[in-house]
């Protein structure tokens, strides 16, 4: 292979393995906040117990991803100095104000969260708690905006020529407020809000099904199930809105995610499907008319097809894999909801317990977000090929001028073995503390963030 195949290989991989850690963080964040909230309400200490033990795990996902986070930041330098030379303007503000806005927030704030149950007040507590879950969030909210800007820039102009251009902020809110931030923001969010709700659902269903610690399980499920459902609901709105951006600002992108070649009226939305990108042809179960009415709210106008966003071969992304992404994210997507809704349904009326199949369908449907999350993700970066700065940089022109194959494949096969290490220590970390459980003696908190034994009881 050649060194672009290889270095956009060994992105994609620290990426993607990196991504299944911040989706957790942030959603579990939320889900510490509700259950807090819940506890210094209710008073009832089945709420402390839950969010000690939900900490612990958040504790774990927050370790790990700032583990494999730190390297994708030095991939910038050592694998695509021509883009980070082209971008530093915009990246470096971006990064800038994530270590200020996030990172300093969530980790400051982050000891008292861990250690400070029986130190600070109740109220400090909770403070310290929704001050972790803001600067996970804003450490979303940087990123996505910086690769936002990446899909659709503003707020900039081009300094220099050729090899020694570079693009410089001129108007920094225009650049955070870029045509498709807020959408991609809030469509990010939902999917990392379904990753913390379900693994609470997962965690508490096989306990259910296990019949060990029954009062926390039913306790973590409900709020995990309306968690779950709002973030899947939510989800689809966003990714509603999300598309109709993409087909106004990034019509070729569109296309490649609907297999649509010809602009055509009436345009069909595809359910499933395959293309074949050499003889520009789609074989896909198609509902006429619905993609048209989807962006337009009117099945008589046009959507752009390939031919005409991107007329030449090389300037459309890989089709059939943006495709195939796309319509992976939206079938887990409402599986999710379906998932939810049923889960909550059985659970309202009392009788999920009752049924097996769909309390191990609750266990597994943690796994639903992270390949949503992933879907989304390769679909948004695909889609946007040849450029890595849209309409601006291409990926092939972003490479490091002295970096050389033998040395990106060597890179690949170290990373690979450190994040099967990493990956095997969350498992079996995280797999100790489900098996070890909610403690007993946290039913009965104590100190300045604790109630009396008597009020517990």
């Amino acid at each position: 292979m050649d060194v672009l195949t290889l270095s956009r290989f060994q992105f994609a991989f620290t990426a993607s393995f990196h991504y299944l850690y911040p989706p957790l963080s942030i959603g579990l964040g939320v889900m510490l906040v509700a259950i807090e909230a819940v506890w210094l309400r209710t008073k009832n200490p089945v709420y402390h117990q839950m969010a000690r033990f939900w900490t612990k795990v958040f504790a774990l996902t927050f370790a790990i991803g700032v583990a494999t986070g730190i390297v994708m930041e030095f991939e910038f330098g050592t694998n695509w100095a021509t883009y980070s030379r082209y971008v530093g303007d915009v990246f470096g503000s971006a990064l800038a104000a994530e270590g200020i806005f996030a990172f300093f927030l969530e980790s400051g704030f982050l000891a008292v969260l861990l250690f400070g149950w029986n130190r600070v007040g109740r109220g400090m507590h909770f403070f310290a708690t929704c001050m972790v879950c803001l600067g996970a969030h804003f450490s979303a909210i940087w990123i996505v905006v910086a690769n936002s800007w990446m899909q659709t820039p503003a707020g900039y102009h081009i300094v220099g020529e050729g090899l020694r251009a570079r693009a410089e902020i001129t108007n920094f809110w225009e650049m955070v407020f870029s045509p498709s931030s807020m959408d991609r923001l809030l469509h990010t969010l939902c999917g990392a809000w379904q990753a913390g709700a379900f693994l609470v659902v997962s965690v508490s269903a096989w306990y259910l099904l296990k019949q060990r610690h029954i009062a926390f399980a039913r306790s973590s499920l409900r709020i995990g199930l309306i968690a779950g459902m709002l973030a899947s609901l939510l989800q689809l709105v966003s990714g509603h809105s999300s598309a109709v951006g993409v087909a106004k600002n990034q019509p070729e992108k569109l296309a490649a995610f609907e297999g649509l070649y010809e602009t055509k009226s009436q345009a069909p939305l595809t359910i499933v499907g395959w293309v074949d990108e050499k003889n520009e042809k789609v074989s896909a179960i198609e509902w006429p008319g619905l993609l048209s009415w989807l962006i337009y709210k009117d099945s008589a106008k046009p959507v752009t097809g390939l031919r005409d966003a991107a007329p030449k071969r090389e300037d459309r992304p890989p089709v059939n894999a943006s495709f195939q992404f796309y319509h992976l994210m939206i079938v887990i997507g409402f599986g999710l909801i379906a998932v939810a809704g049923l889960g909550f349904l059985f659970f309202w009326h009392g009788s999920l317990f009752e049924r097996r199949w769909l309390l191990w369908t609750l266990v597994l449907s943690v796994i639903g977000p992270q390949l949503a999350n992933q879907a989304g993700w390769f679909a948004a970066e695909v889609g946007r090929q040849p450029w890595i700065v849209y309409k601006l940089l291409r990926t092939s022109a972003s490479l490091s001028a002295v970096v050389k194959a033998d040395v990106v494949v060597a890179s690949i096969f170290l990373f690979f073995a450190i994040y099967v290490l990493l990956f095997a220590v969350f498992i079996y970390l995280l797999n100790d503390k489900i098996q070890l459980g909610p403690q007993s003696a946290d039913l009965t908190p104590t100190g300045k963030l604790g109630l009396h034994t008597t009020e517990a009881s």
